[in-house]
């Protein structure tokens, strides 16, 4: 008996990482609300895109941004991220930076309790999307 709710419960588990992976938006925009333990500064929009291609790319604020990135299940990472180079403010480009940064160290991915698309690297806390409307 034992056993057999065991196997049970070590399927359930199976099922649901292997069905993860198919909430995980491809060419459907992501706007950022979270840099590791940081909200971002009001008004700022800062956006996500993974291209069926493996081509990422967004806003990060102030510039554009764009990398290429490899998806293997719940492991992401991305290529050297590339932007255009417009200056803005100071406090924009500080939390552009630190977003460009965090991008640089995302490992894997998922999706929280309340839908949002979590990016994380080896250590700290994600990045965190919502997918945007439209």
């Amino acid at each position: 008996m034992k056993r057999s709710v065991l196997t049970l419960i070590a399927g359930t588990l199976l099922t649901a990482c292997a069905s993860h992976t198919d909430t995980l938006k491809r060419d459907h925009g992501y706007v950022l609300e979270w840099i590791g333990e940081r909200p971002l500064i009001d008004n700022s929009h800062l956006s996500l895109t993974l291209g069926k291609d493996g081509r990422a790319y967004g806003n990060a604020g102030c510039n554009h941004w764009f990398a290429s990135y490899t998806l293997d299940g719940d492991t992401i990472s991305f290529g050297p991220l590339g932007s255009t180079r417009k200056m803005c403010a100071p406090a924009l480009m500080e939390q552009e930076h630190r977003f460009l940064e965090a991008m640089g160290k995302v490992e894997h991915w998922d999706v929280s309790e309340v839908d949002q698309l979590q990016l994380w690297p080896a250590q700290g806390l994600p990045l965190r999307f919502w997918l945007e409307e439209g």
